[in-house]
């Protein structure tokens, strides 16, 4: 999948975020508010970057109604997060950066424009489907494979899952699941739920239990 046209670094982060909000509820508004939050700037920064990319036919936007992306900012957006997701496998396999580093140097590699490099990257890594996090890796022809996942904070007593991915990709997050030795494969028993606070006594391996808060339990994604 080739880039529809070229962009500045900043177009293309306004894109990704847009893309990344829509991504996880597609029937709610996004609002600039939102978009300043994502990108860490100011609505008005917001509002006439909105306009440059609607000029480029890149969205769809109006004041006060829904931002949407047009067929080519889709897909330019997801091809930034195809190469995001790819330089983040790489850094974390191959480099052994930790879970919680790999997103900010992938930031940084994710504008790189050379569609050759990707594909010899992607062949280099083994066509890898997932990235660190648990987030699939777009396809060069742009196609998503979700798998069905769920918060740990769903998963019923006496059950087992594994953890396939984290909505909470900070790096303090990050820092205490691998201090609790938690990552992405890691299998889980539920062994009590709590119902004064939601939270949950766990299993890791065998005689390893610990107990958790509902806010770790609903930032924690897996697959039963």
């Amino acid at each position: 999948m080739k880039p529809v046209v070229q962009l500045s670094f900043t177009e293309e982060n306004y894109l990704k975020a847009i893309f990344s909000l829509s991504e996880r509820n597609e029937s709610f508004d996004t609002s600039t508010s939102e978009i300043a939050d994502k990108i860490k700037t100011k609505p008005p920064t917001v509002t006439d970057m909105l306009r440059k990319l609607t000029e480029k036919k890149l969205i769809s936007y109006e004041k006060y109604k829904r931002i949407q992306l047009t067929k080519a900012g889709k897909q330019v957006a997801i091809l930034i997060i195809r190469k995001h997701r790819l330089w983040e496998v790489f850094l974390h396999d191959k480099l052994e950066f930790a879970w919680d580093e790999v997103h900010e140097v992938a930031e940084q590699l994710e504008h790189i424009q050379s569609e050759q490099l990707i594909l010899r990257l992607e062949k280099y890594l083994g066509f890898p489907q997932y990235d660190p996090h648990g987030d699939p890796i777009p396809s060069a022809s742009g196609e998503l494979n979700e798998i069905k996942r769920t918060i740990l904070s769903e998963v019923q007593e006496g059950k087992a899952c594994q953890v396939v991915g984290v909505k909470d990709s900070s790096t303090l997050f990050l820092q205490y699941l691998q201090q609790i030795n938690v990552g992405i494969g890691t299998k889980i028993k539920v062994i009590e739920k709590i119902p004064f606070d939601g939270s949950l006594k766990i299993m890791l391996k065998k005689d390893h239990q610990l107990s958790v808060s509902k806010k770790f339990c609903d930032n924690v994604l897996v697959t039963c």
